[in-house]
């Protein structure tokens, strides 16, 4: 059995500085030394294999605070980490302080389709960072094409009611193969449209009349939340959908990231898939002619491995579980804790399966930091984060080499 962790960090605006990238926001030299050396610090204290990153304005900055990890883990390898001249070098505990470097190969990035470039009106991407390099190129889903039409119809009737079309995510999802000692795991990371508003700025306004909060108008922000939720949760259909294709392929899949609906979870349930019904011969049946028409014994049995070979597992949730404390944080806004930072998994990963080849060990929340600058006590938030990282500790049994090569980029 290997072991490995995976994490999600929503960085909160990386971007090189004296570049204005939401309007009137940018970092001056000396902000941006702060932020690029706590992340480093962090990126230092996960210490983990593979990172889903958010919030990437751009490559070359990141690219530094990775190195600049890389650094300060080496540094720290030749002060705690003894030579093999030592009797006691094989000791575990060294095995564990060792940090080991990326290098400036295994990082993959997806810019945002719909990042204008022009100041303060960019749009943030993302990247996945691996110590095990790729199996192939990563890829980019964001422009839909065709797009993703839902219909929608009259309860009670057959008549079409409209559409919903989406036709480019808010965000980019970006898919890798990671090769882990013999098997290849699909990971996903994702950062869904968030529960800010969406208004629409009539021909020739300055400004959206919805934005203007000394006129609040609560009918038309509640519409703008409306837009928000539909995005989010057409988005996570279609990450939902690339995560269908790689199970129908029976791969080992995880997703991660900024899933942007910690109170009621819409989007979550759209990813991860439905959770099976205990018994569904207590159901009566789609085709019912009569009263005691239910599903049989054995179409139970079917109907149950059909929902659960596609269903993920959460680790946040598995994790409280296991440890039975009451919930984890991971987001500060507007004063209200919350966990919308996410990492799911196939039931490759759930030991309670026959056919699984890992399990999550344990579930990581760096947290501390966490605050969104809404308390009188709380200090300057703009340099680090308003979100937490969350790592999960995997262990995955070794398999076969791939004929596959590990390329990376």
């Amino acid at each position: 059995m290997s072991r490995f962790t995976i994490a999600s960090f929503n960085v909160k605006n990386l971007i090189g500085q004296d570049k204005e990238y939401y309007r009137f926001q940018s970092y001056t030299p000396e902000e941006y030394a702060w932020k690029s050396d706590w992340m480093a610090d962090q990126i230092l204290t996960l210490d983990a294999d593979i990172v889903g990153f958010q919030e990437i304005f751009e490559e070359e900055p990141l690219r530094e605070v990775i190195s600049e990890a890389d650094a300060r883990g080496i540094q720290a390898n030749a002060a705690t980490v003894p030579d093999r001249s030592k009797r006691y070098h094989r000791k575990a505990i060294f095995r564990k302080l060792a940090y080991g470097p990326y290098g400036d190969t295994g990082l993959a990035f997806a810019p945002n389709a719909n990042d204008t470039g022009k100041p303060g009106q960019r749009r943030p991407g993302l990247a996945i960072l691996s110590r095990f390099g790729f199996v192939g190129t990563p890829e980019v889903i964001q422009e839909l094409d065709p797009p993703l039409d839902i219909p929608m119809s009259h309860l009670g009737g057959e008549e079409e009611a409209g559409h919903y079309t989406l036709r480019c995510l808010s965000r980019p999802i970006l898919k890798a193969r990671i090769p882990i000692n013999g098997q290849v795991v699909t990971v996903f990371n994702c950062h869904l449209k968030s529960k800010l508003g969406e208004f629409i700025t009539p021909p020739g306004a300055a400004q959206a009349p919805e934005t203007v909060l000394t006129a609040y108008d609560p009918a038309g922000r509640a519409l703008g939340a409306l837009r928000a939720a539909l995005r989010r949760m057409g988005e996570a259909w279609v990450l939902r959908r690339a995560i269908l294709d790689e199970l129908e392929q029976d791969r080992p899949v995880m997703v991660l990231g900024d899933f942007n609906d910690g109170e009621h979870a819409v989007s979550s349930e759209i990813i991860s898939g439905e959770v099976p019904f205990r018994n569904y011969s207590w159901m009566l049946r789609h085709d019912a002619k009569h009263a005691n028409d239910r599903y049989s014994r054995s179409e139970n049995v079917q109907i149950q491995e059909a929902v659960d070979r596609v269903r993920l597992r959460s680790a946040e949730k598995v994790f409280l579980k296991r440890s039975l404390r009451d919930v984890v944080y991971t987001t500060a806004f507007g004063g209200v804790h919350e966990s919308i930072d996410q990492i799911y998994m196939s039931r490759h990963f759930d030991p309670t399966w026959s056919g699984a080849s890992g399990q999550m060990l344990y579930f990581s929340v760096f947290n501390d930091h966490l605050t969104d600058g809404s308390h009188p006590e709380a200090p300057y938030n703009k340099l680090a984060s308003d979100h937490g990282q969350i790592m999960a500790h995997m262990e995955l049994r070794d398999g076969p080499d791939t004929d596959e090569p590990a390329t990376v980029r």
